[in-house]
């Protein structure tokens, strides 16, 4: 750990992401007087008027981290309203310069960002105004984008629509997963944070043209049901943006749900097979889109854990010729 830094902050977050940037701060000598995080399984109301239970698959838990440097730990919940109550007794007599919210959940109430000097500062995983809300590098890769990046902001009372401190931007590589573009903003976003905490006194904040600003909707498991009418570069990544640790893309094989780990497309157009099914093609097995053929590697059967050779799977059980629904 590093010279310990004159900046008095709570740190609020509950994902790998967020544990990454902790660990990365203390090491830098950042020492927040508080953690807040937030449980695996959480309510929250997400664009509906009803709570709903959500699970955070990049979950990571931070007790350990707080436990070691004896940092004070909460953990927020949003059942029955506690949570604005909670942040408000725990932070008011802080004498805060600083929330870092990274890797949250919830909006944090306008009345709650103003206990600290300097605000609540949020980093988001997209060059916003582009890819606001849910899941961005999801969305990002599920639409065929070759650029993301990351951005510091400062949090206001919209959906990631507050004045930007810094960005930066980096390529989403053909053959990245999730996983690749994951690691790619874990990086840059350690790197503009640095930056912006070490010049806290010249931060010059850049407002949004919040017309430009996209709501993109929180993905869930049930949202990864493949269309195989679409393009294979469409399937290709959908794919690749939700394999582990995410739910993974799936389809329906004589009622058995299959998620899909990885996949790649044989550059074969496809003139006789209807989308969806699993053919025998130059010795290889692959199954049909609107176009070409997407050829899958590794699979998961239900709800298993177990990956398994698609190849192997489909020559065991008499596959040829079925088509997934």
């Amino acid at each position: 750990m590093g010279k310990v830094r004159d900046i008095s902050f709570v740190f609020l977050g509950a994902t790998k992401f967020s544990k990454e940037l902790l660990i990365f701060l203390i090491d830098l000598g950042y020492i927040p007087k508080a953690i807040f995080s937030i449980p695996e399984n959480f309510n929250i109301t997400y664009h509906t008027n009803k709570k709903v239970i959500m699970k955070n698959y990049n979950y990571s838990d931070l007790r350990s981290i707080a436990k070691y440097y004896g940092i004070k730990y909460f953990e927020i919940d949003s059942v029955e309203g506690k949570r604005i109550k909670d942040y408000e007794v725990l932070l008011k007599n802080l004498n805060l310069d600083l929330m870092l919210v990274l890797g949250w959940y919830y909006i944090i109430p306008k009345k709650i960002r103003d206990l600290a000097r300097y605000g609540a500062w949020g980093i988001h995983a997209s060059l916003l105004p582009d890819y606001a809300g849910g899941s961005p590098l999801v969305w990002a890769i599920i639409n065929g984008e070759t650029k993301t990046g990351v951005t510091l902001f400062k949090l206001s009372d919209g959906i990631d629509d507050g004045d930007i401190i810094a960005q930066k931007s980096f390529e989403i590589e053909f053959q990245d997963t999730i996983n690749e573009v994951y690691q790619k903003a874990i990086y840059y976003s350690k790197e503009i944070l640095k930056h912006a905490l070490e010049n806290i006194n010249d931060i010059e904040l850049k407002p949004q043209d919040k017309s430009k600003i996209k709501i993109y909707p929180q993905r869930f498991p049930e949202d990864g049901l493949i269309n195989w009418n679409q393009e294979a570069k469409k399937v290709y990544n959908f794919i690749r943006a939700q394999t582990l640790p995410y739910p993974c893309a799936f389809s329906f094989l004589d009622n058995k749900k299959i998620r899909f780990i990885n996949s790649y497309i044989v550059d074969i157009n496809n003139i006789n097979y209807q989308p969806g099914r699993i053919v025998f093609l130059d010795d290889i097995i692959a199954v049909s889109t609107k176009d070409k053929f997407i050829r899958p590697f590794d699979i998961l059967i239900e709800n298993g854990n177990h990956r398994i050779s698609f190849s192997d799977f489909v020559i065991s059980n008499c596959l040829i010729d079925k088509y997934f629904s």
